[in-house]
């Protein structure tokens, strides 16, 4: 059940699931030209193919009509190469997959609140599947001292993570949605009590057993309280966001260059979810890329972004929703950017679940204020609708928002909304006292 090294790894029976490239037929065959690479740098190349080929991972190949070439991306340790890849050509050539994913935030949801959960990670997962016969020729690359090809599914291909979700759905669909939950390769046993622990543990690594799927024992944690899952923490009290992601912009130094600005607004878009009014609170980062001066990062940036590190010095703790519960959802509009919090109450508490922010372009920017709040729904419904159609939501606003959207003298893009919004079961309800500091926040 669990590999030490890839000797241990017999594989995934290919009756039961192969990776095909199904290539078009009317794509032509690249042979890319081979890369140079320095002496220090091709010493590292070689050294990985002989690890592929003690693996059994690859093999030689000779005529090729498929050939790409190796490229070297740094790891985040310092000094430390990864070696892929470049499928460019042939992902071009094959047509997209599309096996649905799950959603992230709703994975992350239905796992937190348990007592106890396992974190599994499958011993170098995409290896353990084979590629089809056929196919593995046209996954050549070419080094210095000669050409190979994959037997295994390797990373890079267009359509791997397809394949992967596509044999876990298939090895644990009893499990998937009642002790489990998977994303490609990534997995989570959940136990609500501690007496599931060992139950649902024992049936998932029968299952593994039974389809000779390896773990990686220094990737999985079993019977603990919390853990990372797909880049939330998540915690028997809620979701948090991680803690590597808030210190990598708690310790980032005020950018002066535009690859500086785009890193700080990637981090602060990985934390979408856990930002109050995210567009308003980056607009002048984003503000600052489109500048043709030189020196783009100005006062208005410095404000924003210690503004940022401030808030994200208590981040909030996300809840997740309770089957059959009423949710809530408050809206705000500013002049360049529309959010909204869905939120939802216990004991009279106020937990927020989700926070969303879009940014007005063109001729929203010039919509009245109450049609720009009507618009902020409409994209909070579009981006969180499993919730919307999951729950009653109460949309908690002092404007007249269900008046207007069902006046018969309304705009056509106004019933164009109202029709989109007829399909959740919405109620419409004045502010009351707000009781959570992160949605007095929100509101102001």
């Amino acid at each position: 059940m669990f590999a030490w090294s890839p000797s241990d790894m017999p594989g995934i029976d290919p009756d039961i699931i192969c990776h095909r490239l199904h290539v078009n037929p009317a794509s032509k065959p690249v042979v890319q030209n081979r890369r140079n690479f320095a002496s220090e740098r091709v010493a590292i190349i070689e050294a990985e193919v002989d690890k592929l080929l003690a693996a059994e991972f690859i093999e030689e190949v000779s005529y090729s009509e498929w050939l790409a070439n190796v490229v070297l991306v740094a790891k985040q340790e310092k000094g430390k190469w990864r070696v892929c890849v470049d499928y460019t050509d042939l992902n071009k050539a094959c047509p997209k997959d599309n096996f649905p994913l799950p959603r992230i935030d709703q994975l992350v949801d239905s796992t937190s609140g348990n007592q106890l959960l396992r974190f599994m990670d499958a011993y170098s997962g995409y290896n353990q599947i084979m590629m089809y016969d056929d196919d593995k020729a046209k996954t050549s690359f070419i080094i210095e001292r000669g050409t190979y090809c994959y037997k295994v599914m390797p990373f890079g291909l267009k359509n791997a993570g397809a394949t992967y979700q596509r044999l876990v759905n298939k090895i644990f669909k009893e499990q998937i949605g009642r002790t489990m939950k998977v994303y490609v390769d990534d997995m989570l046993v959940k136990a609500p009590k501690r007496g599931d622990h060992l139950k649902n543990l024992t049936e998932t690594f029968s299952l593994l057993r039974q389809y000779r799927m390896k773990l990686n024992p220094s990737k999985c944690m079993f019977g603990v309280s919390s853990g990372r899952f797909l880049g939330y923490l998540v915690t028997q009290r809620g979701i948090k966001a991680h803690p590597r992601q808030i210190k990598a912009i708690l310790e980032m130094k005020s950018p002066s260059t535009v690859k500086e600005i785009q890193s700080l607004t990637g981090r602060a878009a990985a934390l979408n979810r856990f930002l109050s009014k995210s567009t308003d609170q980056c607009r002048p980062f984003f503000k600052a890329l489109k500048k043709g001066q030189k020196d783009k990062w100005d006062e208005e940036c410095e404000v924003a972004f210690q503004s940022l590190k401030t808030y994200l010095t208590s981040p909030p703790l996300l809840s997740k929703p309770v089957p059959g519960e009423d949710l809530f959802v408050y809206l705000a509009v500013s002049n360049s950017a529309i959010s909204s919090a869905l939120i939802r109450e216990e004991l009279r508490a106020q937990h927020p679940i989700f926070y969303t922010s879009k940014a007005l372009i063109d001729a929203e920017t010039r919509y009245p204020k109450l049609e720009k709040l009507i618009l902020a729904l409409v994209v909070s419904a579009r981006k969180l609708r499993p919730y919307y159609q999951a729950h009653r939501v109460i949309v908690m606003t002092d404007f007249p928002l269900r008046s207007i959207l069902h006046s018969p003298d309304a705009p056509q893009r106004l019933m164009k909304w109202a029709i989109e919004l007829s399909q959740y079961d919405l109620l419409y309800r004045p502010k009351t006292a707000i009781k959570a500091q992160a949605l007095a926040d929100f509101v102001a």
